[in-house]
Formats: structure tokens, C-alpha cells, sequence
């Protein structure tokens, strides 16, 4: 893997100038990392919500020590939403504040942009979105607790999920198994709409997916979910609550290709 990288030396003398001061290195910088992952979707759920059929979804990630940067895209082949997630650009940030060696805390924040979004239909064309998680880790298991507040939407989402990566030494890969629930409230939901619109709902998923390392730099994945949406509705101003027709269950099947360098 090449790495952007560079070292910071000090000397450190001892006693007076002479051949036998003594010079050490420092602990070298973090390196920059960067990865691309392209990947293709049977169905793009978010958060128990169908918001489009078969998608690719490229990602360019950077890494620099604890911090992590990196875009998100949605492009729908099938079954697009007019005017939402054609396409789909997601800028996001964290930073991972290491406490020991089973516990840490990650502070976040996202954009969401839709760039063709139709703002006299009630879509957004941004949203703003900062989160804060925590991870711990027992007996092999990460749980991971987390909270998001999007100041556009107006709501927080709450979400626990867990992993678990089963060694499968003998085909050279492992299983990594994944579980969440969450549950999601926007009390301005859709744009221009007066009275506001309110949604709300729960969510869960289940899946599993198989890294295959192909050499040093790239590697495939296969993957599989499950994922629904229960009690979600929307509710404007005074009216009635009606069933969020979004919210639905569906397994997505992903590929994906990652290089690093």
C-alpha cells in the first residue's frame, strides 16, 4: 500500500556538543490514506426508507491518523426518486478520540446534497446532519450507540448497532455479521410545507457480508442485508397521521471493489 507520508526527527544531545551526543527519532507523523470503493446495490434503503432500486454508490475516503474525510454517492440505475437521489452527493467527517483499548468516541458530521432536487415537490437539496457515537467492545463484539441531530429536517435519529467478524481461515476471509435498530423523528420533513410536515418511525437490519483480498491494495466484497422499517408515518399540522409509504422491507444485496493507496 503506498501511503502520502513523512517523519519528523529530533535530536536530542546529551551534554555538551560533542561525537558522543546521541540522536533519536520521533514517532513518525500519521500518513494520509486514501481509498475508493465503488459499489453496486440491489435496492438503496436508508434507514427502513426505499428511496431507489439497483444504485451505484462510489466512495473516496481519506485517512489521516484518527481523522477521516471522505464522499458518498448515489447514482440510481433503476426506480428513481424525480428530483431526489439523482443523483446523491454525501460529504462526511469524524474523528476517533481513542479512551482505551476497548472503548472510543467518535464526534461526526454529514451533508447530505441532491443537487437536482425539486424544491416545489418538497425535496431538499441540503441537509445538515452532526453525530456523536461511542464504541465498545466485549468479548469480540463492537456495540456502537449513536446519535444524530439533522438541524434541516429538525430531529434526531438514535441508533444502536453491533458487529461481529467470524475468521473463516481456511477460504482467507472472515464473515463480518451486522445488527442495528434506530429510530428517527423530523418535525420538518418536507420543504415549503405549511403547516410542517412531521415523520417518524423505527427501523432494523441485518446482514453479513465476505471480504475477498485480492492483493495488497484491493480487495471485493460481498455483502447481504435485511432491512425494514416499522411504525413510520407522516403528519401534517393537525391532520390525521398517515402510514409513511417509503417504509418498507427489503434485502439489498451489495458488491464493491476497494482500492487503497
Amino acid at each position: 500500500m503506498n501511503k502520502l507520508s513523512f517523519a519528523l526527527l529530533s535530536a536530542l544531545t546529551l551534554g555538551s556538543l560533542s561525537l558522543s551526543a546521541q540522536t533519536a527519532p520521533a514517532p513518525a507523523a500519521p500518513s494520509v490514506a486514501v481509498t475508493v470503493t465503488p459499489s453496486f446495490v440491489s435496492q438503496y434503503m436508508f434507514r427502513g426508507q426505499l428511496l431507489g432500486g439497483a444504485s451505484f454508490q462510489p466512495t473516496v475516503e481519506l485517512g489521516y491518523g484518527n481523522l477521516t474525510a471522505g464522499v458518498w454517492a448515489n447514482a440510481p440505475i433503476q426506480n428513481k426518486v424525480v428530483g431526489q437521489s439523482d443523483p446523491e452527493f454525501d460529504f462526511y467527517a469524524s474523528y476517533t478520540s481513542v479512551a482505551s483499548d476497548t472503548l472510543s468516541f467518535v464526534p461526526g458530521v454529514t451533508f447530505y446534497t441532491y443537487p437536482s432536487a425539486n424544491e416545489a415537490n418538497g425535496f431538499y437539496k441540503m441537509t445538515f446532519e452532526p453525530s456523536l457515537a461511542v464504541n465498545y467492545t466485549i468479548s469480540g463484539v463492537k456495540l456502537t450507540p449513536k446519535i444524530y441531530y439533522d438541524f434541516v429536517l429538525d430531529g434526531p435519529t438514535l441508533e444502536i448497532a453491533s458487529t461481529y467478524a467470524l475468521p473463516l481461515k481456511d477460504l482467507g476471509t472472515e464473515l463480518g455479521f451486522t445488527a442495528s435498530y434506530g429510530s428517527y423523528l423530523a418535525n420538518d420533513f418536507i420543504k415549503g410545507s405549511a403547516p410542517q410536515t412531521k415523520a417518524w418511525g423505527n427501523y432494523w437490519l441485518l446482514g453479513v457480508a465476505a471480504p475477498f483480498q485480492l492483493n495488497k491494495e484491493s480487495k471485493v466484497t460481498l455483502g447481504f442485508a435485511y432491512t425494514k422499517g416499522d411504525s413510520a408515518y407522516v403528519k401534517t399540522g393537525s391532520a390525521p397521521k398517515s402510514s409513511n409509504a417509503a417504509a418498507v422491507g427489503r434485502g439489498v444485496v451489495t458488491i464493491s471493489y476497494s482500492y487503497a493507496f
